[in-house]
C-alpha cells in the first residue's frame, strides 16, 4: 500500500490566496507524484463536494477532499498558508490545508487511515505541531502517525468496531465516576455521524463528540456511518442509553433503533464546532423527557433536496439554526419531492389517453360501468380514468409530506386530513401548501408539551394523529379554506388572461429559476409551479407547464452541444458527460447540466439561464400548451404548437451555447501571459 503523504505532497509556504487556488496547487503535486491522472476533472470533482458544504472548520483547518475516479490511490496533500485561506469556517481563514483525494473504489485500508487523520484534527497537539514544523519530510512522517500521540489515554473511536466503541465506553465512564460520586451511574449517550463523502467530517464529528463526553463525565459511544465501513452500535448498547445524537448530513440509517429515545438532530459541523453544547442539550431534553418522533422511522430519501448538507432540528426537520427561508424550503422540497411519481405517472397516463382518444375522452363514462375491449376509446378513457386517480392525490401527498418533512411520521395523518379537505373546499395546490405547513406546526407544537412517562408510546401513533388532525381540519375548513379557495381562483383567472408582454415576462422568469440550481429548490419550486396547474387544467396553466420543461431542457442539451462543437475547451471527462447530457436534456432531466455548473459556476450557470429565459419567453409567445408533466420530447405529438415549441428550445440552447463557449474561450485565451509565468515552468490556468 503507496504512503498516504509524502515529503513531495507537503507546503509549508502555501501561498495560494483563494481555497479554489489552494485545491489547485495542491492537486498539482498530486498530479506530479501520479496520485492523480485528470487535474481539471478531479478539481471539479472538489468543487462538487464543497458546493455541498463548505469544509473548513473552527481552529484554522481547511479540508477540501472529494470521491474521485481520476484519483489513483487515496492520497493527501497538506498546505500551510501563514496569510490564511478562507474555507468558509465561521471562526476565519484556515492556515492548516489538507486536500484528500480518495479514489471511487477506495479500499478499507486506506480509508482508515484518513479517518484516523480526521480524528487527530481535533487534538490541539497535533495542530500545533504541524504549525511548528519546518521539514517536509517531518511533518509528513507526523501526518502518517509515525510519531507517538502525546496523550495516547486518549483512545480513538475506531470505525464501525463495536468492541473498541465499548472500550471508549469504559473510558468514558471511568471519568464519569472519577467527576461524579462513586458508584454512579454516568449518562449515557448514542451518537451517530456522517457526512456525503464520508472522509474527513464524519470521524471528526465523532472524535469531537467523545472527547466532549470525556470532559463533562458522560459516556459516549459514536457509531461512524463512513466510506471505511458501518458498524451498527451493539442493541445493548442503545437500549441503555439515555439519549441520541444524530450529526449529519446524509440520511441516518437504520433510524427505528433509537426510537423512543430523546433526540438531538443536527448537521455534521455541529458535531465538531460544538459538541459540549449538544451534549448539554441531550442531557435536558432526557430531563424533560421529550421523545423526538424522528427516531421512530427511516424516512425514504425522495431526492437530493430532502438529503444532503441540511442541518436538522430535534424532531428532524430542519436546521436548527439556520434561517427560517431555509427551513422552509426543506419543508416544501420534501413535499415536493414526494409529489412527484404522482405526477409522472397521472399526468402521462392523461396524456397517453388523449393521444389515443383526443381530448374528449376526459368526459367518458366510467369504464367501471361501461368498457369495450375492443374499442379504442375505452381504453382511452381507461387510462385517463386510471391518471385522474393518479392525479386526485396530488393535493393530499404535498401536504401530507410537507408535514412529514416538518415533523416525520405522526405528521402524515393530518397532512392527508388537511390536503383533503383543502380539495373539499377548492383551495386546490396553494391549500395543500398551507395545510402541510399548518399539519407540521401543530405536530411540532404538540411534541413540544411534556407528557407523563406512561404516554409517551401512544403519542405518536394516537394522541398526536388525533389532536392534529382535529386542529388542522378545523383551520382548513373554517378559518382559511375559503380564503386560499379564492386566491387560487384569482390566480387562475390571472393565468388565463396571461397575453403579450406579461405571458413573456411569466416565462423569462419560470426559465430562470429552472436553470438557476438545475434540479434545485427553485427549480423545484417553478415545476411546482407549473403542475399545480395540471390538476384543473386551463389554456394558462397549460401554457406554463409547457415553458417550465422546455426551459429545464435547455441546461443539458446547451453543454452536450458546447462539448461538441468546442471540445478543447472541455475536459475529457465534461466531454465524456456531454454525450449523456443528449439524451438527458432530451428527456427534460435538467439534472444532466450539473457536472459543468459545479466545475465551472460562474460561466456555466449564467449562459444557461440566459438560454432558459429565452425559450420561456418564446415558449409563452408561442402559445405552446402542455398536458403532460414530464417526457421531454418524448410528448412532443401532445404539445400544443409543437413546431414552434422544438424552436423555443433550440433558440435557447444555441444562446447557452454561445455564451458558455464564449466565456469559456475568453478564458482560456487571457491567461497565456500567466500561463507562462509559473515558478516550474508549467501552464497555469486561471480561473475565477
Amino acid at each position: 500500500m503507496s504512503e498516504l503523504i509524502t515529503a513531495e505532497l507537503v507546503d509549508l509556504d502555501l501561498s495560494a490566496a483563494t481555497k479554489d487556488a489552494a485545491a489547485r496547487s495542491l492537486a498539482e503535486r498530486m498530479v506530479a507524484a501520479h496520485r492523480v491522472t485528470d487535474l481539471d476533472g478531479f478539481l471539479a470533482d472538489v468543487a462538487a463536494r464543497e458546493a455541498q458544504m463548505p469544509t473548513g472548520l473552527d481552529g484554522g483547518i481547511g479540508i477540501p477532499h472529494c470521491r474521485s475516479e481520476h484519483v489513483n490511490a487515496p492520497t493527501l496533500a497538506f498546505g500551510r498558508s501563514g496569510a490564511g485561506i478562507d474555507f468558509g469556517a465561521a471562526d476565519g481563514p484556515a492556515d492548516l490545508i489538507f486536500l484528500i483525494a480518495a479514489p471511487a473504489g477506495a479500499d478499507d485500508d486506506h480509508l482508515t487511515i484518513l479517518s484516523g487523520l480526521a480524528r487527530r484534527l481535533m487534538d490541539p497537539e497535533f495542530t500545533a505541531a504541524l504549525r511548528a514544523g519546518t521539514d517536509p519530510r517531518a511533518v509528513a512522517a507526523l501526518i502518517r502517525g509515525e510519531e507517538p500521540p502525546v496523550e495516547p489515554e486518549q483512545a480513538r473511536v475506531e470505525t464501525g468496531n463495536q468492541e473498541q466503541e465499548q472500550e471508549r465506553a469504559g473510558t468514558g465512564a471511568e471519568a464519569a465516576g472519577a467527576t461524579g460520586a462513586a458508584g454512579s451511574v454516568p449518562f449515557r449517550i448514542v451518537a451517530v455521524t456522517s457526512c456525503p463523502t464520508g472522509i474527513a467530517h464524519t470521524y471528526m464529528a465523532a472524535e469531537s463528540l467523545a472527547a466532549a463526553g470525556r470532559a463533562e463525565g458522560v459516556e459516549v459511544t459514536v457509531e461512524t456511518q463512513g466510506s471505511a465501513g458501518f458498524k451498527k452500535l451493539d442493541p445493548a448498547v442503545v437500549a441503555a442509553a439515555d439519549a441520541v445524537i444524530w450529526a449529519h448530513d446524509v440520511e441516518v440509517r437504520e433510524k427505528a433503533r433509537f426510537r423512543g429515545k430523546p433526540l438531538v438532530d443536527v448537521g455534521v459541523k455541529a458535531g465538531i464546532n460544538r459538541p459540549a453544547e449538544l451534549i448539554a442539550e441531550a442531557r435536558r431534553k432526557a430531563e424533560r423527557g421529550e421523545i423526538a418522533a424522528a427516531a421512530g422511522s427511516d424516512k425514504a430519501s425522495g431526492s437530493g433536496d430532502d438529503d444532503g448538507d441540511r442541518s436538522r432540528d430535534g424532531n428532524g426537520s430542519g436546521a436548527e439554526h439556520a434561517h427560517f427561508g431555509v427551513r422552509l424550503r426543506t419543508y416544501l422540497m420534501s413535499g415536493v419531492s414526494y409529489m412527484v411519481p404522482f405526477v409522472a405517472a397521472g399526468g402521462l397516463l392523461i396524456a397517453l389517453s388523449f393521444a389515443i382518444g383526443g381530448y374528449e375522452t376526459a368526459s367518458a363514462k366510467s369504464v367501471a360501468d361501461h368498457f369495450v375491449w375492443g374499442e379504442a376509446d375505452s381504453w382511452a378513457a381507461l387510462l385517463n380514468q386510471i391518471g385522474s386517480a393518479a392525479f386526485g392525490f396530488l393535493v393530499p401527498v404535498l401536504a401530507g409530506y410537507i408535514a412529514y418533512g416538518m415533523a416525520d411520521r405522526p405528521a402524515l395523518v393530518p397532512g392527508f386530513v388537511g390536503g383533503a379537505i383543502a380539495l373539499t373546499v377548492n383551495a386546490g395546490f396553494l391549500g395543500g401548501l398551507v395545510a402541510g405547513l399548518l399539519a407540521g406546526a401543530v405536530v411540532m407544537a404538540v411534541q413540544r408539551v411534556p407528557v407523563h412517562a406512561t404516554l409517551r408510546g401512544i403519542m405518536p401513533v394516537l394522541v398526536i394523529p388525533l389532536v392534529a388532525s382535529a386542529a388542522v381540519g378545523f383551520l382548513m375548513f373554517i378559518v382559511v379554506g375559503k380564503p386560499i379557495a379564492s386566491l387560487q381562483n384569482a390566480l387562475t383567472d390571472w393565468l388565463n388572461g396571461l397575453s403579450g408582454s406579461n405571458a413573456v415576462i411569466l416565462g423569462v422568469v419560470l426559465g430562470l429559476m429552472m436553470c438557476f440550481d438545475m434540479g434545485g429548490p427553485l427549480n423545484k419550486v417553478a415545476y411546482a409551479f407549473a403542475v399545480g396547474g395540471l390538476a384543473d387544467p386551463t389554456p394558462g396553466g397549460l401554457k406554463v407547464m409547457a415553458a417550465v420543461m422546455a426551459a429545464g431542457m435547455v441546461p443539458p442539451l446547451a453543454m452536450a452541444l458546447a462539448t461538441t462543437v468546442r471540445r478543447g475547451l472541455f475536459t475529457k471527462t465534461e466531454r465524456e458527460n456531454g454525450r449523456a447530457a443528449w439524451v438527458l436534456g432530451a428527456s427534460f432531466i435538467t439534472e444532466g447540466a450539473i457536472p459543468f455548473a459545479a466545475a465551472d459556476p460562474l460561466r456555466v450557470i449564467p449562459s444557461v439561464m440566459a438560454g432558459g429565459a429565452v425559450t420561456g419567453a418564446l415558449s409563452m409567445a408561442f402559445g405552446a400548451t402542455l398536458r403532460a408533466p414530464h417526457g421531454g420530447v418524448f410528448v412532443v405529438p401532445l404539445i400544443g404548437e409543437p413546431f414552434l415549441y422544438l424552436l423555443a428550445i433550440a433558440a435557447g440552447t444555441l444562446v447557452a451555447t454561445a455564451l458558455v463557449v464564449l466565456l469559456k474561450g475568453a478564458r482560456r485565451t487571457a491567461p497565456e501571459a500567466a500561463g507562462d509565468a509559473g515558478a516550474d515552468g508549467s501552464r497555469v490556468t486561471v480561473a475565477a
